[in-house]
């Protein structure tokens, strides 16, 4: 697991008084760079190897400001070419939002997905969720 902590900006507030839900989105992405550097270490966009497939949030409490949130990531799923993050957002001991994104390792100059390395795919396994 992954884990990375973020300071509620008030800006990321809504006229409800709590956190939008699209803010969710852009923790989730940010809190996968540790994921990003696996296949490009440097973070280069001159040759970026992942394109996203897919992503699903599911909303369990309201997100404040005001309070710290925990992002924990995970790899919940490795195919071949593609692979999941699952992701949580927590705030005060609460679990308030989750989500499932799919990536896949993309070749752009042959125009189609590429399979991950078998040292790529060591590197993800290290933050492989358990399963009950």
């Amino acid at each position: 697991m992954l884990s990375e902590t973020f300071k509620v900006r008030f800006c990321e507030t809504d006229g409800l008084a709590h956190v939008s839900n699209t803010v969710i989105v852009a923790w989730f992405e940010t809190a996968r760079e540790d994921i990003f550097r696996i296949f490009t270490p440097t973070l280069s966009l001159d040759n970026w190897p992942l394109i996203l497939a897919s992503y699903q949030v599911d909303f369990h409490q309201q997100l404040f400001y005001g309070s710290p949130v925990e992002v924990r990531t995970y790899v919940s799923r490795m195919g071949n070419s593609s692979f999941d993050t699952y992701q949580e957002v927590w705030q005060n001991g609460q679990k308030c939002a989750s989500g499932t994104t799919t990536l896949v390792h993309f070749d752009y100059e042959a125009n189609k997905a590429a399979p991950i390395t078998a040292q790529q795919r060591e590197a993800l396994s290290q933050h492989l969720k358990e399963t009950a």
